[in-house]
């Protein structure tokens, strides 16, 4: 007769995502068959041992031993990882952990869910100039898109990205250096910051162009908001060798969709924000079907 442990590890041997138990010391108690297509890691490689360094990143978390109280905040909420595949290439993925614990709320272990994410390098991105003096910083923002988009996904909440570029900085690159222009988007970058609220996120996202991770619920409102950040750009005081240069913003807006993917809504974001940009700048346009108009 099949035991209760048989028909659990069955179970969990059939999920498409990666399940890993590990103990109270950290040794790695149950690895599923998706664990292993994941990274290329089979069971016997890692039962009953410590997590190695490639894989150690799907169990940090909370010392053993520590009690309900003490969890982490993002304790079942998706994150964004790199795992170490075991042939060697990295391997996005999105990680969910759940510590176990016993009838008194002490720590006895963790469980690690997890499953490849879409792959980042695959995200429509600005572009950047062949010797840039700007080095891409990427890294955060990626990770913050990818985890709102995996929640929302699961039932989260709803996000949208906004896709910002300044409508003189090719003018300004051409005729005064990539300095000063370089000097411009920093005063725009500033000036676009103190129009975000504390769960959004800005980043740079092309040499001339950046993206805003937005918590907005609906495309009015995220069409609101990009309102209110274009006022801001306006409003940020650009001055080179004593001459001011007025500035302003062509913005792209996209409400995340159940459907599709997270590139999905990148390229209707870029796609709008092309069109404003076409049809003259100091445009804000939705996406898709959005109207380009002109903020007030």
């Amino acid at each position: 007769m099949t035991d209760r442990t048989e028909l659990l590890e069955a179970a969990l041997d059939s999920l498409w995502e990666g399940i890993a138990l590990a103990g109270a010391e950290g040794q790695v108690i149950f690895w599923n068959q998706a664990a292993e297509a994941i990274t290329g890691y089979a069971s016997v490689d890692v039962l009953a041992r410590q997590a190695s360094a490639a894989l150690e990143v799907l169990f940090a978390g909370p010392p053993p031993g520590e009690r309900e109280s003490s969890r982490g905040p993002q304790e079942g909420q998706s994150a964004l990882i790199y795992l170490e595949h075991k042939l060697g290439h990295r391997v996005p993925a999105m990680l969910r952990t759940l510590a176990l614990r016993d009838g008194l709320g002490v720590r006895i272990g963790l469980a690690a869910v997890f499953h490849p994410a879409e792959s980042l390098d695959a995200l429509p991105h600005g572009e950047y100039a062949e010797g840039s003096d700007v080095e891409p910083t990427l890294a955060e923002l990626e990770a913050r898109l990818g985890s709102a988009f995996e929640d929302f996904q699961q039932g989260g909440p709803p996000f949208g990205v906004l896709w910002i570029t300044v409508d003189q900085a090719h003018d300004l690159r051409k005729t005064h250096g990539g300095g000063a222009c370089d000097a411009m988007l920093e005063k725009v970058e500033r000036a676009l910051a103190n129009g975000l609220r504390p769960v959004e996120a800005l980043g740079r996202w092309g040499d001339d162009e950046f993206l805003v991770l937005s918590h907005e619920r609906t495309p009015e409102m995220l069409a609101a908001h990009a309102q209110s950040l274009a006022g801001l750009a306006r409003t940020a005081d650009f001055r080179w060798w004593g001459d001011r240069v007025s500035l302003t913003v062509s913005i792209g807006a996209a409400q995340a969709e159940r459907e599709g993917s997270l590139a999905d809504l990148l390229e209707r974001a870029k796609a709008a924000m092309l069109s404003s940009f076409q049809a003259g700048g100091n445009q804000i346009t939705s996406a898709p079907g959005g109207q380009a108009c002109s903020p007030s």
